[in-house]
Formats: C-alpha cells, structure tokens, sequence
C-alpha cells in the first residue's frame, strides 16, 4: 500500500503536512531481503494511478523482483496513514475495494516458483476478501518439494471485522516456518505461551513466537528464548516485518538457531530506527560484532541514532 506518515511534531488531526512512502507486510519483508543478501519477489495488485505506479517503482529500486505483479485498471491502489509514535503508532486503512483486495487464485497463472526456497504469507492477505482467502489456501496447497512456506500470523483486528479470525490457526497450521506475537498468539489461539503454542501447531517445523521489547522464542525441538537489542525507538511499526526477513535471512543460510533470532532483533532495530517501514542497513562491522557476542555483550549493547554503544 501507499502509506503516509507524518512531516512535522503535533496531534494527527493537526498535521497538515504528510511525507508519502511504501509499506505492507509482505512488500516490507521482501525490501528487507536484499539487504541481507537474499533476493525476493513480491506478487502483488496496485491500482492504475500514481500511488501504485510509485509503489512498484520504489519497492523494486530496493533489489526486489516486482514482474509479478499487475495493475488493476479498475480498482485503486491501498493506502493507510501512520500516526507515527515511539509508544505505538495507530494505523488506518482504506483499502476496501482495493486492487489488492481483489485479488484471487487465478494469481497463480503468473507465478513461477522454480528456484523459489521460501514463499513468504502473511495473515493480512486472507483477511481482505472471500478471493484473496481462496488465493492463500491454494498457495498452501501447492507441491512444495524443497520450498518451505513461512506465515506470519500479523493479526489485525480492523480488517477481520465482520471475517473469522480463526482461520488463522487453520492457515498457520499448514505452514512450514510460523511466526507470531504473543499478545496475537493470545486472541487467535488462547495463548502466547510458546509450549503451549507448539502443543496447538504441531504441524509446522518451526514457530517463532515474538514477546515485543523483551525477545523472541524459536521452538523446533526445545524452547530457545533470545532477549531483544536494546534500541532507541523512534517509531515501532513495520519492526515485526523486519525480524521476520532476519530470520528468514539466517534461516537460509543455514545458521544455528541462537544466530537465527538475532539476525531478526538486528533488523528489527533497522526499522525502530526510523519512521519508515524499511529501514537503512545497519554497518556490517556492527552486524558481525552482535551476532557473535557472548549473552553479557549483547545484553549491554544499544543501538541508537548515532550507532552503536555499549552500557
């Protein structure tokens, strides 16, 4: 979607001026990938109008494959505004009826997924029409051979008005690589325990549950927790979206599972840096150092604007 943040400090009703960007679940871990040295495709629909032509232009200058992806003559591209906040930003959407939201399997007629080792979903797409629910169960149903598929819950409760948001446990089960927030855990499955959770999902091989500023929980055998970076937040959304294309990143690459999580803090602090949904990468130098510092060197660094520093 097109997505607006504020230009300028003050009540959003106030608010005259709007810096115009990108953002979405799916198009943020895509534009994440290529930073870590992973190239990605994002399938989507945008409207034939100037946010949509934007959104394609934009999110392919960030390494991303975008040839899949149609123009709806018809429809409009989606758009929501970010009430940007470090204690949490209010989102609004307004894309009913978009050119997204209209999409369905026939979707598939134009993919080729030879080669492809992840297929990245998330629980926003099912929960915009009949059409694009249809579409996600049939990309779950697909032979997978090697490929995995990897579902990101992102429960959001405004566009399941009216829709079963229990389809999501449905959709999350048949998945390979399952990632979810406690707190999202809770209303869709009862629980954001991630025992608990993995007694509910014993179908996937791996799930990674998400505690906030706390950490993360990876299970594929017995519970690894790793405690989140310590980050001057700026602005929280998109942070979630980051994480995952971290750990999708390291998961690739086949790194242990300690590295994997923490490939996931370190680019979800890219985007708590920032106002954007996808932030600047941070200096390798600073990458390498984390990933392999022991619990009492982690635990004392903190990235903020100026960098790197340990307290």
């Amino acid at each position: 979607m097109a997505m607006f943040v504020p230009a300028e400090a003050g009540p959003p009703d106030e608010v005259k001026q709007w810096l115009r960007t990108i953002g979405g679940a799916e198009s943020n871990v895509a534009c994440n990938l290529p930073a870590l040295g992973v190239s990605s495709g994002w399938v989507s629909a945008v409207g034939d109008d100037p946010f949509g032509r934007a959104m394609v232009r934009e999110i392919a200058a960030k390494g991303v494959d975008v040839s899949a992806c149609s123009v709806d003559p018809l429809r409009p591209t989606g758009l929501y505004i970010k009430e940007s906040g470090a204690g949490g930003s209010p989102v609004r959407y307004y894309r009913t009826g978009s050119a997204a939201s209209a999409m369905g399997p026939e979707v598939l007629d134009r993919l080729d997924l030879d080669g492809v080792r992840v297929l990245h979903l998330s629980g926003i797409t099912p929960a915009l029409s009949d059409s694009c629910l249809a579409l996600v169960r049939a990309l779950l149903d697909l032979p997978r051979g090697d490929r995995l598929i990897s579902f990101d819950v992102n429960f959001r409760p405004a566009l399941w008005t009216g829709r079963d948001p229990s389809l999501l446990a449905e959709l999350a089960g048949q998945a390979d690589i399952v990632l979810t927030g406690d707190d999202e855990a809770q209303r869709v499955w009862g629980t954001g325990d991630p025992a608990e959770l993995r007694a509910l999902l014993p179908g996937p091989r791996t799930l990674v549950v998400k505690h906030g500023e706390r950490g993360a929980t990876l299970v594929e055998g017995e519970p690894l927790f790793s405690p989140a970076l310590r980050v001057d937040v700026v602005e929280p959304v998109g942070a979630g979206d980051a994480f995952a294309a971290g750990f999708l990143a390291a998961t690739l690459r086949g790194a242990e599972p300690l590295a994997r999580l923490r490939q996931g803090h370190l680019q979800a602090a890219v985007t708590l840096l920032t106002h954007d949904d996808v932030g600047v990468p941070l200096p390798r130098s600073v990458v390498d150092s984390l990933l392999q510092a022991d619990p009492d060197e982690w635990r004392s660094a903190r990235l903020t604007g100026e960098g790197l520093v340990r307290t």
